[in-house]
Order: structure tokens, then sequence, then C-alpha cells
């Protein structure tokens, strides 16, 4: 088994973030990402800057971004606007999300679910129009901070829809860290067989601290899609208490250590945090950096 890993860093990890760097650093970041071998890097988000101040100048960020083989650098839209500007700022790959509960919804992008969904259907059919790949993730799929516990049913239903719509692909995320691996195992199973042919990955948080068993659990169900965040840095601004991801540098050492190639150089990969850390002035959540590889 090979997994594929998308460092989400670039948008997830810092949009929470209380340190805003400038468009070209953060262009460096993804640069520094890629360069570990990461096939996959979530370089930002057209979003209003006004909401996110954190990925204001999303066009300066795609733009110094130099082409690299074997690396795909994306980036995440909300809405039809936001898809126009990654489109004509270049973007070969997009990524959609809306959630599964009305009242993240509706805080999230002032939509109803159902409005939700069927603008991510129109978006993957403008993306798919324009040769792009879209990704569609489902927000809160173990967990609302609104709402408590999310109905697998309606999740499993919203994979479906999105894979029928044409997705490239159908990530469920943990938004607030509330999965568990059983729970992990049941909905990635239900919603492996809604979706067909279109690959179900995962999204986890490490807020409640079962982000990497939770991966395992995925692992063991067949899934080889998984977002990190370097440094376990991370967050959603309008979920309370939503804090990190998990780290992609502890998810590759704990896989690769289990005998599953990444493809992922854990060193240089290490030093890319070591590195973010130093440019927003703070320590990050994720733990290998510190303690260092195993055998050291």
């Amino acid at each position: 088994m090979h997994v594929t890993l998308c460092d989400v860093g670039p948008r997830d990890g810092l949009q929470n973030d209380p340190v805003t760097l400038a468009p070209a650093v953060r262009a460096e970041l993804c640069t520094r990402l890629a360069a570990t071998g990461l096939a996959r890097v979530e370089a930002t988000s057209f979003v209003h800057p006004g909401r996110v101040p954190q990925m204001a100048g999303a066009e300066q960020v795609l733009g110094a971004l130099a082409p690299r083989d074997g690396v795909t650098f994306s980036a995440l839209v909300l809405n039809r606007r936001g898809l126009e500007r990654a489109l004509a700022a270049g973007a070969r790959e997009v990524h959609l999300a809306y959630p599964v509960t009305e009242t993240f919804a509706r805080r999230n992008q002032n939509a109803t679910v159902e409005e939700a969904a069927a603008g991510a259907e129109a978006m993957i059919a403008a993306a798919h129009a324009a040769r792009v790949r879209a990704t569609a993730t489902l927000a809160v799929s173990f967990g609302c901070p609104f709402e408590g516990a999310v109905d697998p049913g309606v999740v499993v239903a919203h994979a479906g829809r999105l894979a029928a719509a044409g997705a490239d692909e159908v990530m469920l995320a943990d938004t607030i860290g509330a999965a568990t691996p059983r729970q992990v195992r049941r909905l990635v199973a239900g919603a492996t067989a809604a979706a067909g042919e279109a690959p179900v990955g995962l999204h986890l948080h490490n807020t409640r601290n079962a982000g990497y068993a939770n991966a395992v659990a995925g692992l063991e169900e067949g899934v080889t899609l998984f977002d990190a965040s370097v440094g376990g840095l991370g967050g959603c601004p309008f979920a309370p208490n939503a804090t990190g991801n998990i780290a992609t540098e502890d998810l590759v050492h704990l896989l690769e250590r289990d005998g599953v190639p990444t493809g992922v150089d854990l060193d240089a990969l290490i030093a890319v945090a070591d590195w973010l850390e130093g440019a927003l002035g703070h320590e990050l959540p994720g733990l290998l950096h510190r303690a260092g590889p195993f055998p050291p």
C-alpha cells in the first residue's frame, strides 16, 4: 500500500493562526513542502480577506509557485466567485468544501446544506469544464460544534451525491477532532460504498488527541488519501475549539515505521516545520519535529 498526503498547512494550517504571513512567505512554505517529496500541497484559499485575513493575496501565492514535476498545488474555493478567482490565477486543482449540518453551513457559508451541496455540484462541473480537478470535502462529518453528533447516513448520502456529480475525490473531514477509530471505520466503509469509483479520503484534526489513531483506522479500512498540516498547525476560525490538524511529519513517521511508503523525505519535512516555527515566532503543536524520528 502507498498513501498520498496533501499538506494543507499553507491554507488550513495558517488560516486560524494569530500571525498573518505575507503571500511571498506562504509561497515559500509551499515550495519548501513540495521539495520534501509531497505530491500535493493546498497552497491557499480564495475567500474574502475580510473574513479570513490570513489568506489575503491568494493570487500572489499561486503566481509565485513555479511548476514542479509530480507536485500539485491546489486552492480551496467555497463559492462560484472563489472558483472564478482560482481559475483566473491558474489553479490546476480546486478543493470544494461544505458542512453537512445546517447550523454550521449557515455560520460558515451563509447557506443551507442543500444550497451548499448544489453549489458544490455546479462548481465541480465548472472546474471540469476548465479541465481542472475538483476534490470535495464534507466538513463536520464526525461531529458538529453546534449540533453535536452527526447522522452518518447524511454523510454517506452526500458522499454519494458528490461522487455522482463527478468529484475526483471525496474527503471526510473531522473538523473539530471528534471522531473515534470505530466511527472512522464505519463511516469510511459507508462512504466508500456510496462513492463508487471516487476515492474517499480523510481530513483529520487532533483536537482530542485521537487524530493519529483515526488515521490508522482509516488506513485499515483502505483509505490512501490523507490531509495533514506541517507542524500540526491549523484549525477552523468558524468552529469553536477546533485546534490543529494531524501533523504531516508525525503521520509520515507513523506510516513509514509501519511499512507504508509515503515518498516523503522525513528529515526535510522536519526542517520545514522548524523553519515555519521560526517564521511564525511560536511553537507548533506537532511532536516529531521536537522529539526527532526513531531510530535517531
